[in-house]
């Protein structure tokens, strides 16, 4: 669990994925979309990936994967993001994120 809160510390806006995982790389566009770089974790290339997977669990999130995290904090897998996005409510916790693409 320490590892998967001191990696979603290190950016504004931080994905955990899997590298086969279709959802997560639409999370990712979106994202990209909306002006934010993610750093991005794949947690199947990492040695202590299926810890880092049931510490997403615990952590609340119920699918695994994409689990995103903005500013520090747990938003959840694509259901939420996506739910954010939808209502609206996702671009505004992304403002402090944006990229300065000038």
């Amino acid at each position: 669990m320490e590892k998967v809160m001191r990696l979603a510390s290190e950016k504004g806006v931080v994905v955990f994925t899997k590298s086969s995982c279709c959802l997560c790389y639409a999370v990712n566009i979106l994202f990209q979309e909306l002006g934010v770089i993610p750093i991005v974790h794949e947690i199947d290339k990492d040695p202590e990936g299926r810890e880092m997977e049931r510490a997403i669990t615990r952590l609340g999130c119920i699918a695994p994967v994409p689990a995103v995290f903005i500013g520090g904090k747990l938003v959840g897998s694509t259901n939420e993001v996506m739910s954010l996005h939808l209502s609206g409510s996702l671009t505004p916790l992304l403002k402090p994120y944006r990229a300065n693409l000038s």
